[in-house]
């Protein structure tokens, strides 16, 4: 399965050592890790966050609040910088793209209280985010911030927020995304693009704060290598209390972990500490959020070259809704399931050999509200086949709250349609 080889962009480090964190925030608008373990990408170091040594030029900001996509084309100019005029001008295609977006790339450590040093926030993590409005909002990964009791936000031009002066405006571990807010007066703004616009073989820049190496973020170049994947988050341990990658955890049950959709897959280098940095075109528009990359495929082989970045379309919808609320809103149906495999199809007795094995519905959901019980299978949602692991939860995330979708249930030999109004998920 995808999830047993995906991992954030991000990692533990031995005791003694600060860690650096993942970091990923308004409302934004549309104008202006799958097989293996899985790993997040933040680094760890034994020093803070350092600060640029040299001061960076402000982009232009955007002064609505709203995070909206450029008006210029995003694919017909991308390919023309790196195509018409050869290798040269590439290069200076990804130079252009570096000056104009890395002021605006901020480096964010996760504080958190030590067991040994009781009441005292110290490092543990670092990672990356970019501000995309003129009000100081900033997007980044939710395992970048997570557990955090206090967040310090770097800019390339050496200043530093910490304390009152960055906000958490609001998280959602669904999508693995949040937003938080500096106050500050000439912040820089990067530009966001259009991630419906990629395409596969386009290149595509990657920054943020690799390794949490001091001094001004890294940046890697590499190309679209798939759209719309479909990959699971790491799971989380569910006894720990703690779902940080930076602290060690206690040995527990996990919990199944979301998928994430509308996913770009890249062979851009993605390293710790690359988790909540912006993934960008040549047009130095973001269309990505780098998030997570394939671990090991199998014991002793290590993929390449497979990383993931969370497609900025997506990111701006939960974005907008976490300025505007202050969480995101997401549809739910109250199960637990398993995908269908050939050896429990047999047990059952049923001829189908894909689809979503429900193994428990939580009382009062709307699952059980509409009859769904333990042990029916799922084979499809409104007549569309569940064919893949991702299919049940992407069918139901297509939907909002309030929305009734009919599931195709085997159950004792019998087909039979139920219709479900979906919920709200709850927020913890």
């Amino acid at each position: 399965m995808i999830s047993q080889r995906i991992q954030h962009l991000g990692r533990r480090i031995p005791a003694l050592l600060l860690v650096g964190a993942l970091a990923t925030a308004c409302t934004i608008g549309s104008g202006a890790t799958a097989v293996g373990t899985a790993t997040s990408h933040s680094t760890a170091t034994s020093t803070t966050a350092a600060a640029s040594t040299t001061a960076a030029d402000s982009s232009t900001a955007n002064s609505n609040s709203t995070i909206k996509a450029s008006q210029q084309g995003t694919t017909a100019a991308t390919t023309t910088a790196a195509t018409t005029t050869g290798p040269s001008n590439f290069a200076n295609a990804i130079i252009n793209v570096v000056n104009t977006d890395k002021p605006a790339v901020v480096e964010i450590t996760n504080e958190q209280t030590s067991g040994s040093q009781s009441n005292q926030a110290v490092p543990v993590g670092t990672g990356s985010g970019f501000i995309y409005d003129s009000q100081g909002h900033i997007l980044t990964n939710n395992h970048v911030v997570d557990g955090a009791q206090s967040l310090v936000v770097t800019l390339p031009d050496g200043r530093t927020f910490k304390g009152n002066d960055v906000k958490v405006v609001g998280t959602d571990p669904l999508t693995d995304l949040a937003v938080l807010q500096i106050t500050g007066s000439n912040l820089p703004v990067i530009q966001v693009g259009d991630s419906s616009q990629l395409q596969v073989g386009q290149w595509v820049v990657a920054v943020g704060y690799a390794l949490a190496l001091e001094g001004q973020p890294s940046v890697t170049q590499g190309v679209v290598s798939a759209l719309n994947r479909s990959v699971q988050e790491p799971s989380s341990s569910s006894s720990s209390g703690n779902n940080n990658p930076f602290q060690p955890q206690q040995p527990a049950t996990t919990t199944a972990a979301p998928y994430l959709f509308d996913v770009i897959q890249t062979d851009a280098a993605i390293n710790p500490g690359n988790s909540g940095g912006p993934l960008v075109n040549l047009d130095g528009q973001v269309v990505g959020i780098n998030t997570l990359e394939a671990g090991a495929a199998e014991p002793g082989v290590q993929s390449q070259g497979i990383g993931f970045a969370i497609g900025i379309n997506t990111a701006k919808k939960i974005a907008n809704e976490i300025v505007t609320t202050g969480h995101a809103t997401h549809p739910y149906v109250g199960v637990e399931y398993q995908p269908l495999s050939a050896a429990a199809a047999a047990q059952l007795n049923i001829t189908e050999t894909q689809g979503a094995l429900i193994q428990s519905v939580v009382a009062g959901s709307p699952a059980a509200t509409a009859g769904i019980q333990k042990g029916d299978v799922v084979t499809q949602i409104d007549g569309k086949a569940l064919t893949t692991d991702s299919a049940f939860a992407e069918a139901v995330d297509n939907h909002k709250p309030g929305d009734v979708i009919t599931l195709t249930v085997q159950r004792n030999g019998q087909t039979m349609q139920i219709k479900v109004t979906l919920g709200t998920r709850p927020t913890s």
